[in-house]
C-alpha cells in the first residue's frame, strides 16, 4: 500500500515482535519489506514497544538506512517533502524495558514551531481493558498536548478521535485469534497544506476471524443441522470485509438430538468443513456447542440417563462439596492464566461463581451425552 500510494512514510508504533521471539526468518522478512521502501525513497519511522523489548531479535537486525528506530530517549525527526510543503516532524520514544508503568507523554520533546508534529507512542491509553498497563496515558493529555496528529501502538482494536488534535489507534493489520475478530485495518493520514490532516482507514487484513451463531432449536435431524450451518457460514461469508473468513461456530439450541451433537461433535467439524470448503474462502477455526434437549419430567421418565441428569443437578452439582472442590480447580487454573484472560473469564466473585456454574452445566451434558444411546436414525 505504501508502494501504491507513493507516501513518503511509513510509521510503525511498537510490536512488530511477540515477545521472546527469535525466528530470524521473520526478522530477514521484515527486512526486506523495508528494503523495497527503500528502494522506493519511502522513510520508515519505528518505535519499539514492550514485546519488541523482550525480543532477542530486535538488537540483531540490521535496518536498510531509510529507518529511523527511535531509542529509549525522545528524539525528533523531519520528514523529507517537497520545497515549499509543510515540513512535518515525527516524535517518538522507544520501550526501553518491557515494563513501562508510568506515562511517557512528558518525555517527549516539545511540539516544534510552525511545524505539523506528529507523535509515535506505544501506549494501554487511558488503561484499556482487558490489556495490562503500558505507559498509560488519557486521550485528553494527547489532545492537549499540541501535537498535531498522535500515532499509537499496543491495543489491538482500532479507535480514533478527530479534531485540531487526532489520536489513532489502529489496532493490529491481521487479526491472529477469534478474539481479534472482524476485519483488520491501518490508517493513511495525509498532510494538507493548510496543515489540516484527513484519515482514512484501509482494510488489510487478508483474514478475519467471526464468531457465526447456529441455532439448532427444534433440529430434529443430522442433514437439517448440517443445513443450517451452511446458511450461517454463507451469510457471514458474504459480510466478511477481508478475503477470507475463519469462523467459530456457536452452536446452540434445545433439540431432540443435542446429545449426538456433542457426542459426535468430531463429525460435526468434518460435515461444517465440508460446507465451509463448498461456500469457498470460509474456513472452521473450532465449534463450540451449548446445545440443551428439551426438559422432560425425568420422575416419569423411563429413560436411565434422564434419571442420571436429575440426580446431577440435585445431588452433586448443587452440593456444597462439589463448589467447593470445583472452586478450587477453577481458581488454580485461572492463576495460571496472563491477568487479561483471568479478568476476562472471571471479572470479579460474581464472574467467577457464573463461571463454575456455566462450566459444572456444561460438564454435565459431556457426561450425559456420552452416555445416551441414540439411535441411528436420530444421527442421520
Amino acid at each position: 500500500m505504501c508502494l501504491d500510494e507513493q507516501v513518503n512514510a511509513l510509521l510503525l508504533a511498537g510490536d512488530l515482535y511477540d515477545g521472546e521471539q527469535t525466528s530470524m526468518k521473520t526478522a530477514r522478512f521484515l527486512a526486506e519489506q523495508l528494503r523495497r521502501l527503500d528502494s522506493a525513497d519511502i522513510k520508515v519511522f519505528i518505535i519499539r514497544g514492550n514485546h519488541d523489548a523482550l525480543s532477542k531479535i530486535t538488537k540483531e537486525l540490521v535496518l536498510p538506512e531509510n529507518v529511523h528506530l527511535f531509542g529509549g530517549r525522545a528524539d525528533a525527526v523531519e520528514v523529507p517533502r517537497d520545497r515549499g510543503e509543510r515540513p512535518i516532524a515525527i516524535h517518538g520514544l522507544s520501550f526501553a524495558k518491557p515494563q513501562a508503568p508510568e506515562s511517557l507523554l512528558a518525555k517527549y520533546r516539545p511540539p516544534f514551531a510552525g511545524v505539523v508534529n506528529i507523535g509515535l507512542m506505544h501506549t494501554s491509553l487511558d488503561g484499556s481493558p482487558p490489556h495490562d498497563v503500558y505507559a498509560p496515558c488519557s486521550t485528553a493529555d494527547l489532545l492537549a498536548s499540541g501535537f498535531r496528529y498522535w500515532a499509537l501502538g499496543h491495543i489491538h482494536k482500532r479507535s480514533a478521535t478527530e479534531g485540531p488534535c487526532a489520536v489513532v489507534m489502529p489496532g493490529i493489520p491481521q487479526g491472529r485469534d477469534v478474539g481479534e475478530h472482524g476485519p483488520k485495518s491501518v490508517t493513511l493520514a495525509s498532510v494538507l497544506d493548510d496543515g489540516s490532516i484527513t484519515m482514512e482507514e484501509r482494510i488489510v487484513s487478508l483474514a478475519q476471524f467471526e464468531r457465526v451463531a447456529v441455532d439448532a432449536s427444534g433440529v430434529a435431524s443430522w442433514s437439517d443441522l448440517a443445513a443450517r450451518i451452511e446458511k450461517a457460514l454463507g451469510e457471514a461469508t458474504s459480510r466478511s470485509a477481508s478475503d477470507h473468513l475463519v469462523a467459530r461456530l456457536g452452536v446452540s439450541g434445545v433439540t431432540s438430538i443435542a446429545w449426538n451433537i456433542r457426542r459426535d461433535a468430531d463429525l460435526l467439524r468434518t460435515e461444517a468443513e465440508a460446507r465451509a470448503e463448498r461456500i469457498g474462502n470460509a474456513w472452521i477455526e473450532k465449534i463450540d456447542i451449548d446445545c440443551r434437549r428439551p426438559v422432560v419430567d425425568s420422575t416419569e421418565s423411563a429413560d436411565p440417563v434422564e434419571a442420571l441428569r436429575r440426580t446431577m443437578s440435585d445431588e452433586v452439582v448443587g452440593s456444597e462439596a462439589f463448589r467447593t472442590e470445583a472452586d478450587g480447580i477453577v481458581n488454580d487454573l485461572l492463576s495460571q492464566l496472563p491477568p487479561e484472560c483471568r479478568r476476562s473469564l472471571a471479572p470479579d466473585d460474581t464472574g467467577l461463581d457464573l463461571l463454575i456454574g456455566r462450566l459444572a452445566s456444561e460438564g454435565s451434558e459431556e457426561v450425559l451425552a456420552r452416555f445416551a444411546a441414540g439411535s441411528a436414525q436420530e444421527v442421520r
